[in-house]
C-alpha cells in the first residue's frame, strides 16, 4: 500500500492574531494555536469549571498578592504556540503582563484541567510545556480524581512525574512551604 505524505499548513501566533482580527476566526471561538495549528478546544462544563474555580480560589487564598494567577489566558511559547492554560500562577508584575503576554520564564505552576481531554493534554500539551521549559506542569484529572505533578523539564519531556490522589497532600516548587491537598483542587 503506498504511503501519501500529508502537507500541512501550519500557522505563525502573528498569522493567528491576523486571523481573529479579520473574522476568520469567530470573536470568542474557543481555540488554541499549538505548533503551528489551529485547535478547537472542547466546552468548558460544570466540573471543569469549578475546578478551575477551586483551583483560582484556593492558590488566591494560599499565595496572595506574592503572585499573579491568570485564568484561561494566552502562554506565548514561541512564534508556532500560545496555548491558554487553565490556570498559571505567575510572577509577581506590576504591569499585570499588561506589556505582553507570559513566557515560560514567568511561569511558576501552570495547570490543565482535563475531563474530556486528558489524552490530549497528556500527549500534546504536556510535551509541548516541557520542550519549552515550564518548570512545574499539574494535569488535574477529574475523572480519576487525582493531579499529575510534571516537574523538571527537558526537550525529552518532564524528569519527574507522580499522582496524586485525594487525602494526600502536594506543594508548588516555587512556594514548597503552602500545602494542598488534592481535595482543596477536586472540591
Amino acid at each position: 500500500m503506498p504511503s501519501t505524505l500529508v502537507l500541512k499548513r501550519l500557522f505563525t501566533v502573528k498569522e493567528y492574531y491576523q486571523m481573529a482580527e479579520s473574522g476568520i476566526i469567530a470573536n470568542g471561538e474557543r481555540v488554541e494555536l499549538i505548533r503551528g495549528e489551529i485547535i478547537k478546544m472542547s466546552p468548558i462544563g460544570r466540573r471543569h469549571a469549578a475546578c478551575v474555580d477551586f483551583c483560582n480560589y484556593i492558590l488566591a487564598h494560599k499565595l496572595g498578592a506574592r503572585v499573579i494567577i491568570r485564568v484561561q489566558n494566552p502562554l506565548s511559547l514561541d512564534d508556532t504556540s500560545e496555548p491558554e492554560p487553565d490556570v498559571m500562577i505567575l510572577r509577581y508584575k506590576d504591569d499585570f503582563y499588561r506589556s505582553g503576554h507570559p513566557q515560560p520564564s514567568d511561569v511558576l505552576l501552570l495547570i490543565e484541567v482535563a475531563d474530556s481531554t486528558i489524552d490530549n493534554d497528556r500527549e500534546l500539551k504536556i510535551p509541548l510545556y516541557a520542550e519549552d521549559g515550564i518548570t512545574e506542569v499539574w494535569l488535574v484529572d477529574i475523572n480519576s480524581a487525582c493531579i499529575e505533578v510534571y516537574r523538571y523539564p527537558t526537550a525529552e519531556g518532564y524528569q519527574e512525574t507522580q499522582k496524586i490522589h485525594r487525602g494526600q497532600n502536594l506543594s508548588i516548587l516555587a512556594f514548597p512551604e503552602v500545602s494542598i491537598t488534592v481535595d482543596e483542587i477536586l472540591g
